[in-house]
């Protein structure tokens, strides 16, 4: 014969008070209906728990050997609960977020470095990786990506502004090879490709007056990645295209011009994301309502 934990607990408290009425009330349960549950352990066990009159409530010594030995364990447990309770309550632990390199290069570095100052309890493993990513087989708390690939059982909030994608090139180059005035003249100019992980060649996209174009371009050079595109485009190796703060500095000093702006609008900007199956931690909780609350210049 076994007992389970409610059953410990009913007795644990019944001990503690020696009143049906009052472990009732702690209980949220009917005296009637406590001293019906104590009597059905008893029957099961073949032991008295408690001698009783009308006038009082007592422990018999089996009851009080076992209470003695379960006592410490229940309190155990007790405090374990408590301590999953402060997991739910006060941001705490590690938090593992997925992301495009992009993304954490111009949006969430800063953030993140505010988190960790607002909530001291907390440690964050970014994890920056072009990549798609299954966040959930992944073991990660939250993820961001592009709006456009998003999966359908995930909660998704905008993080950070609107972002641009634009077409840079040193001066010296333009002098070289001239500028290019529609996308498809970059065919025939050199340029600095770039790879996913997947090992997809990356067409850059446009847009114009509601025309939409991508072009593969072609160029002697291929990179995984915008800081490396933008030391190529510095040197003049080719035409490169990033996210236009990769390239504000130099743009602003000169080092590189853009071209084609009229076919590079401002494109919505990334997303965070996790699990809608999944009830978030107070950690991640604290981190969303983060983005939510943050003021995105432009």
């Amino acid at each position: 014969m076994s007992l389970d934990l409610a059953d410990l607990k009913l007795l644990s408290t019944v001990a503690r008070h020696l009143s049906f009425r009052m472990a009732a009330q702690e209980l949220d349960l009917s005296a009637s209906a406590v001293s019906h549950a104590v009597r059905s352990i008893e029957e099961r066990l073949g032991v008295r728990m408690f001698s009783r009159t009308t006038r009082s409530v007592a422990l018999t010594p089996a009851g009080r050997q076992l209470l003695d030995r379960v006592g410490p364990a229940l309190q155990d447990i007790a405090a374990a609960i408590d301590g999953i309770n402060d997991f739910r309550d006060t941001p705490q632990g590690l938090l593992r977020i997925n992301a495009p390199r992009p993304a954490g290069e111009l949006v969430l570095g800063p953030l993140v470095a505010e988190f960790l100052t607002r909530h001291p309890k907390t440690e964050v493993e970014l994890v920056l990786d072009d990549g798609f990513v299954d966040i959930v087989e992944g073991g990660f708390d939250a993820g961001v990506r592009y709006g456009e690939s998003l999966q359908q059982d995930m909660v998704a909030l905008p993080l950070g502004p609107a972002q641009r994608l634009m077409v840079v090139g040193a001066p010296a180059l333009l002098e070289r090879v001239g500028t290019p005035h529609t996308p498809r003249d970059l065919l025939t100019l050199p340029c600095v490709r770039i790879r996913f992980p997947s090992g997809a060649r990356y067409a850059w996209e446009f847009e114009k007056a509601g025309e939409k174009i991508a072009v593969d371009v072609e160029g002697r050079l291929t990179v995984g990645e915008m800081p490396l595109m933008l030391q190529a485009a510095l040197a003049g190796v080719g035409f490169a295209y990033m996210y236009e703060p990769y390239a504000r500095e130099a743009l602003a000093s000169g080092a590189l011009v853009s071209v084609l702006d009229d076919w590079c609008p401002p494109i919505p900007g990334f997303y965070l994301y996790y699990p809608s199956r999944k009830l978030p931690t107070a950690t991640l909780a604290a981190f969303i309502e983060m983005v939510k609350a943050a003021q995105w210049p432009g």
